[in-house]
């Protein structure tokens, strides 16, 4: 199914694969992971569960499916090339085009950015009732603290932290339930389209491929790397790539599942319909007791820091591409990209009076430059000077496109329906 099982030795394969070196590989997947995890994707979840149960569950499962094939191809444009999605446009893209999609997925990365800081600034003020826009602030400087004080093994490590802690959050919201496994399970693989439901189940496929994650992931696998001169090493760096985004791309899975999980066993068997964060919040206190709100929040916080977290590196990685630069927060161009993308992020929460709307209008803004990134990603990695021997079969090349097709469709479907 994947190129990537051409290039595995098989004799090693078994024996390596229960080994402990697979650990040393594990990470960019994760941080790719906080990114199908972010506040955005928390509303989506929230609704579906308290609107239609254990039955969009399926939606999870495909789109889980989608993001490890997109983000796996991505990874290995990195691995082949020594290049993220942005220096490997520069490089190999006409300027007139290649100019235009970075700019607007610098676009992008703002309001990516600008929907992070609003999930962590709702979470402090769930908390400890800090109004949006200081929770804004706060959360902004203590992201770029993060960013420019930690080396990126370090940033790494706090984003596996910072997903366990949201992990285990959901864990204990679910132990505190009764949850019918034998519905979820059906859920899980039936795909079945309820009344009134097109447009959550847009929000939930359309928006888990963000475009930030894609320039990211091919940026920070190559912190994985050392001799890209021996095949051996690529094949190694291949195989173990898979893994990690398997691996990752399954927790995010997981946290997904638990949160359409929890609303199903609540607010849907409550007949308590969701529509913001702090709803959800204040409703989970009279079903499961104060402790239970204030562990959303807390996993909502650090959903909402780690998200902003990567937002701001993908949007470094995609500046510094610009300038066929690779990420380097030392590196002038990386940290104006950063400051470019969290600073407009912050400046237009406080311009405008609905934080609920600036969520709607930077998801409308990724729906249209998503289709940008995917077409750029398929045919990067299928160019042959781009890729040599690793760029993608035509099997592959087919399914990657009618993926893009899909997740391009359903975005822009997404884009209408909030238009009117």
């Amino acid at each position: 199914m994947f190129d990537f099982l051409k290039n595995i030795d098989r004799k090693g394969y078994t024996a390596k694969y229960g080994s402990l070196e697979i650990f040393k590989f594990i990470g960019p997947g994760l941080l790719v992971t906080v990114g199908f995890i972010d506040p955005g994707n928390w509303a989506s979840n929230l609704a579906a569960g308290a609107d239609y149960g254990y039955a969009l569950l399926w939606m999870v499962t495909l789109s889980t499916i989608m993001l490890i094939v997109l983000q796996h191809n991505v990874a290995h444009l990195g691995i082949a090339t020594g290049l993220c999605l942005s220096e490997a446009a520069t490089l190999h893209v006409k300027p007139r085009y290649s100019k235009f999609i970075l700019l607007s997925a610098m676009f992008a990365s703002i309001s990516t950015s600008l929907a992070e800081i609003l999930g962590g600034a709702i979470a402090l003020k769930m908390l400890m009732g800090i109004p949006i826009r200081a929770g804004a602030l706060l959360v902004t400087v203590f992201v770029v603290i993060m960013l420019f004080t930690n080396s990126y093994r370090m940033m790494e490590k706090w984003i596996i932290a910072f997903v366990s802690i949201i992990g285990l959050s959901f864990l204990y919201e679910l132990s505190l339930v009764n949850i019918d496994w034998n519905s979820a399970l059906v859920g899980w693989v039936t795909p079945v389209f309820p009344e009134g439901s097109m447009v959550v189940i847009m929000s939930v496929l359309g928006a888990v491929v963000m475009p930030h994650n894609l320039f990211l992931h091919s940026e920070v696998i190559q912190s994985r790397q050392w001799n890209r001169e021996d095949e051996k090493v690529i094949k190694k760096q291949l195989k173990y790539e898979f893994l990690d985004t398997l691996i990752s791309m399954l927790i995010g899975w997981a946290i997904n599942s638990a949160m359409i999980l929890l609303a199903a066993a609540t607010f849907f068997a409550t007949r308590s319909p969701v529509t913001e964060l702090e709803q959800a919040n204040q409703l989970l206190a009279p079903l499961l007791g104060s402790h239970a709100s204030i562990v959303f929040a807390i996993a909502l916080l650090f959903a909402g820091i780690a998200s902003t977290i990567t937002s701001g590196m993908a949007a470094g990685s995609i500046f510094s591409g610009m300038f066929n630069e690779p990420y380097d927060i030392k590196d002038n161009h990386s940290r104006l990209g950063v400051f470019i993308s969290l600073l407009v992020g912050l400046g237009i929460i406080f311009l405008i009076s609905n934080p609920f709307k600036g969520l709607i209008y930077s998801q409308m803004i990724l729906s249209i430059q998503l289709p940008f990134t995917i077409f750029l990603q398929v045919y990067l990695t299928s160019s042959e000077k781009v890729m040599g021997k690793y760029k993608n079969s035509k099997k592959s090349k087919v399914m990657l496109y009618g993926i893009g097709v899909i997740v391009t469709a359903l975005n822009v479907a997404l884009f209408i329906s909030m238009l009117f």
